[in-house]
């Protein structure tokens, strides 16, 4: 397997509180991680040091073999997020959202015409669509939507990006468990009518324990440190005790 992520020795910590201890990791291409850990556990702090937006305190995190800060511009555009916080943009429409997850490959013509709703939204629409998005949401603005519609616009803004690498922290709050079934199926097969390119590699955080099944690999986390790091069938109640 190509490796992907190395973490050694990581530990971050805020106001003299550490929040992730000692932290070993390594994450080869086409895993489907799932990150299991109560509020507080560290996920949240553990995805952004992934994702370049945190710096550690201590440790080395290796990205494609280098240093983020060493990464090209295409190579970090292969890496996504889906933040718990979703970051969606209010006073835009839902496709005008969607489309900004293509803005890190497009020039500012782009985005002023993303701006202005005369660029194109048939990729959005389509990634709105996979995520059951109804059509009379697109053009509507985000202030009047629903959290479950706003969830599932941030994850078809991380749909068109098409990247090769999915960090989510908590993708599917606020849905029902069949549709936290059908998107999960979906990032996982990648498989799709419109021939969308779905990240070869994921790790996703959840609260839920039973939205682990089809992920190949498990991690608990339990204040800041890894109690398990395990393939899925190996997973056993006494692993879950351990970090609830």
């Amino acid at each position: 397997m190509k490796r992907l992520i190395e973490l050694t020795n990581i530990s971050f910590k805020y106001k003299n509180k550490t929040i992730l201890k000692n932290i070993n990791l390594k994450i080869n291409e086409g895993e489907k991680i799932a990150l299991l850990g109560k509020s507080a556990a560290g996920k949240t702090t553990l995805i952004s040091i992934l994702n370049g937006t945190r710096r550690q305190t201590n440790g080395d995190i290796k990205i494609y073999g280098k240093n983020f800060n060493n990464l090209d511009n295409s190579q970090k555009r292969t890496i996504g997020t889906i933040w718990q916080d979703l970051r969606l943009i209010d006073d835009l429409s839902a496709e005008q959202n969607v489309n900004c997850g293509l803005l890190s490959n497009k020039n500012l013509i782009f985005t002023f015409k993303n701006l202005l709703n005369i660029s194109s939204f048939l990729k959005a629409h389509k990634c709105m669509e996979l995520c059951q998005i109804k059509a009379s949401v697109y053009s509507r603005n985000l202030k009047n939507l629903s959290g479950g519609q706003k969830q599932r616009i941030a994850i078809s803004r991380s749909i068109i990006q098409e990247p090769e690498i999915l960090f989510a922290d908590e993708p599917f709050n606020n849905l029902d468990p069949k549709l936290c079934d059908y998107l999960k199926n979906l990032f996982i097969s990648r498989l799709n009518n419109y021939q969308i390119k779905f990240p070869k590699t994921i790790l996703f955080s959840f609260h839920n324990i039973n939205l682990v099944d089809g992920f190949t690999r498990v991690i608990g986390l339990k204040n800041g440190e890894i109690c398990f790091d395990i393939l899925r069938d190996k997973l056993k109640n006494s692993h879950l005790e351990n970090i609830y």
